[in-house]
């Protein structure tokens, strides 16, 4: 497993002067409240979903070590991360997925009991509207900012009216413009890659396998293999023919 690089770039940063790091501060601020998202400034770390370190059922500790299932290698190197205690922070950026991606991930991998059911609801219903599990509404129905009520309410609405469900949820009251404008920017944010390394960056096999990739050097192989057994078989026949060897 690869180390925390996330977590040696912090260290660097938290060596820096004060004065620096005040400036630091200021910049990133004022970059998060001109995207509408100063929400996150105020965000305790235990609701952020990148911080999140999954846990292990023992179904999922079982499956990374029998592999019985025969799942995707990624979903593999996945739980091996998490049996590696890693957060989502560190296995996005150690495996060159974005977020949405590692996401996807982590909502199969519950689903199928293989990691442990957040506490947290934030976490899931993150992880959920990340990876496009839930809806807006839904989003904000798993983690308790609207009821069930409300939700249908918004639905009823919603086929009688040509305006997008946030802004059906945002005109009832239930959530503020700045909810869904900090929320869809983040998902849009989440879809992008991020190398905070690039001498780390694999420049042969990547560690998360392409199946297409992987496809098509078994059919490149397979052509190869074609080519040399042609060639024998033409070696044979001339061999026979240079005999005169009839093989009617």
């Amino acid at each position: 497993m690869k180390k925390s690089i996330f977590g040696l770039f912090l260290a660097k940063i938290e060596e820096f002067p004060l004065w620096i790091k005040q400036i630091i501060f200021l910049k990133l601020s004022d970059d998060i409240k001109s995207q509408v998202c100063e929400k996150f400034l105020k965000e305790n770390s235990e609701d952020i979903f990148s911080l999140y370190k999954p846990t292990l059922t023992f179904k999922g500790s079982e499956e990374l070590k029998k592999r019985c299932s025969g799942l995707d290698l990624n979903i593999y190197n996945f739980l091996e991360y998490c049996e590696n205690n890693a957060s989502i922070l560190e296995i996005s950026l150690n495996t060159f997925l974005s977020m949405e991606e590692v996401a996807k991930y982590f909502i199969f991998c519950i689903e199928q009991n293989y990691i442990e059911k957040p506490e947290n609801i934030e976490i899931e219903a993150m992880a959920g509207f990340i990876a496009g599990k839930f809806r807006t509404g839904e989003y904000f129905r798993q983690k308790g900012v609207i009821t069930d009520e409300q939700l249908e309410k918004a639905v009823d609405i919603s086929e009688k009216s040509h305006k997008k469900f946030a802004e059906i949820l945002v005109d009832l009251g239930f959530i503020t413009r700045d909810d869904v404008s900090a929320m869809l920017a983040f998902k849009e944010e989440s879809k992008k890659r991020f190398v905070l390394d690039y001498n780390t960056v694999p420049q042969g096999k990547s560690e998360f396998c392409n199946k297409e990739e992987q496809y098509k050097k078994e059919i490149e192989d397979l052509k190869r293999e074609n080519e040399i057994l042609k060639k024998r078989i033409s070696q044979l026949l001339e061999i026979v023919k240079n005999n005169g060897t009839d093989l009617s």
